[in-house]
């Protein structure tokens, strides 16, 4: 069944640029926002928001319509069922945790609104921060108080404005998993805007690519990263994202093997639980090709496929090569002689070497 897609329509003038989109996202998952400074990111979230008003628009939300300019309708703010986390965390400094916490339901006239606090509070274990002031916590632990704030009202749909860029890699780190337990668990669609390519490979769904207002590339994540001509990554960071599932693991070794279509990956064991769902990031500059099956040799991931294309490159000697193994697509990154050598073209049939996998999620 095709999934039901919200849809934002806009068009506003800018000092340095004319935002004009018509940009459609799933109504459940991640749908990251990318794209340089000044694009029209945040503008987008403003205007979902309420915040801001196009001089056109048409901001439709699980079906409900937030803003429609042919049918006069404009509700604001206060009327829209969101939850809005900024970069920095806003909470009241002379307040202690659940303080902050209970002052962001005041608005929601539910009676089920002091069970979505609790649910969140859980969700984001956060209970032994609730007799805190804001100034007694970590970075990581602001934001997730911040986004604990934002779940209890209920919102239909989660704004979050590059959330994590205040804070280093390490509470990033920390913050991650609670995200993705809202999705999976909670199930609240997010509006999710960020820079950051680590960001956007581990929690993307879908993702639309901006550019002086307007939309350069979109697409669900593993699509958009595969794709040669999209924006997302610079030449270095070209990769494919693949779901697989934890299918065993080695304790002699401390080693999991992932399932996927086309094969099985072994990766360092991270304590993850057999039968869970995992997604996997690899580089094009970590595959190589051989034209018969490996042996004597250090890495341990490698499998059959075959040349799907070579697309036509601007680099001086370097190509990147499409492999299909399976249901799966494999990006390497070669050397033009290499492809000289090894004959190489589309049909071909040959064995892929990864070097290194990233878990992602």
């Amino acid at each position: 069944m095709t999934p039901r897609l919200n849809r934002v329509a806009l068009t506003l003038s800018r000092r340095d640029f004319d935002l004009a989109l018509d940009m459609y996202f799933p109504e459940r998952g991640i749908t990251v926002l990318s794209g340089p400074s000044g694009s029209g990111k945040t503008t987008v979230l403003r205007c979902v928001a309420g915040l801001e008003r196009g001089a056109r628009g048409l901001v439709s939300v699980q079906s409900h319509r937030w803003q429609d300019s042919d049918a006069s309708v404009f509700l604001p703010t206060w009327k829209r069922p969101i939850g809005y986390v900024f970069q920095e965390a806003s909470l009241f400094e002379h307040m202690d945790v659940r303080n902050n916490l209970e002052f962001g339901i005041t608005r929601v006239k539910s009676a089920s609104s002091r069970k979505a606090l609790d649910d969140a509070i859980e969700l984001l274990g956060i209970q032994s921060l609730l007799k805190r002031r804001p100034d007694e916590l970590s970075g990581g632990e602001r934001q997730r108080v911040a986004i604990a704030r934002a779940l209890a009202t209920q919102p239909e749909l989660l704004l979050l404005d590059e959330p994590l860029s205040a804070l280093d890699q390490a509470r990033r780190q920390e913050i991650f998993p609670w995200l993705e337990r809202i999705r999976d668990e909670f199930g609240t669609p997010m509006l999710y805007v960020t820079h950051s390519i680590d960001e956007i490979a581990r929690l993307a769904d879908y993702v639309v690519v901006m550019d002086r207002g307007r939309i350069s590339c979109s697409g669900p994540a593993a699509q958009v990263f595969a794709s040669l001509s999209s924006p997302v990554s610079t030449w270095d960071e070209v990769s494919v994202l693949i779901d697989g599932r934890i299918a065993a693991r080695d304790p002699q070794w401390n080693l999991l093997r992932v399932d996927f279509d086309g094969g099985a990956f072994w990766v360092s064991d991270s304590g993850l639980d057999i039968g869970k769902h995992v997604r996997l990031r690899i580089l094009a500059k970590d595959v190589s090709i051989t034209l018969a099956e490996p042996v004597s040799t250090s890495i341990q991931n490698h499998f059959p496929g075959v040349v799907e294309s070579i697309p036509e490159s601007t680099h001086p000697s370097q190509a990147l090569v499409r492999i299909q193994c399976d249901q799966t697509l494999i990006l390497a990154r070669v050397t033009r002689k290499s492809i000289a050598l090894l004959n190489l073209q589309a049909g071909t049939q040959i064995w892929v070497q990864v070097k290194s996998v990233a878990v992602t999620s």
